[in-house]
């Protein structure tokens, strides 16, 4: 029957985020590499129980955040862009 009524069906993976381990995808992929570069990179075993060590505190940190809000991230980059006050004028071309 017809009502005048569309209905679109949107796939779930369409409007999922992309999450790598339950993290961001970004914010986990440049971890693991941080972490891989410096165990390849120092060749001791220092480096390697410092690179396991990050990789085994940051993945979860990262699955919170992505937790808490999947646009952390993103959320937190557009705050850095603002100022912390604006003028009271129109535009910012206006001269006084």
């Amino acid at each position: 029957m017809w009502d005048g009524e569309v209905r679109i069906k949107i796939h779930r993976a369409l409007t999922r985020p992309h999450l790598i381990m339950g993290g961001d995808r970004e914010l986990v992929l440049a971890h693991l590499l941080v972490c891989a570069i410096l165990i390849g990179v120092v060749l001791s075993w220092y480096g390697v129980f410092v690179g396991f060590l990050l990789a085994l505190v940051g993945l979860p940190l990262y699955r919170r955040l992505a937790k808490a809000d999947v646009d952390m991230r993103r959320v937190y980059l557009r705050h850095i862009r603002y100022r912390l006050s604006y003028c009271a004028r129109s535009s910012p071309w206006r001269t006084l």
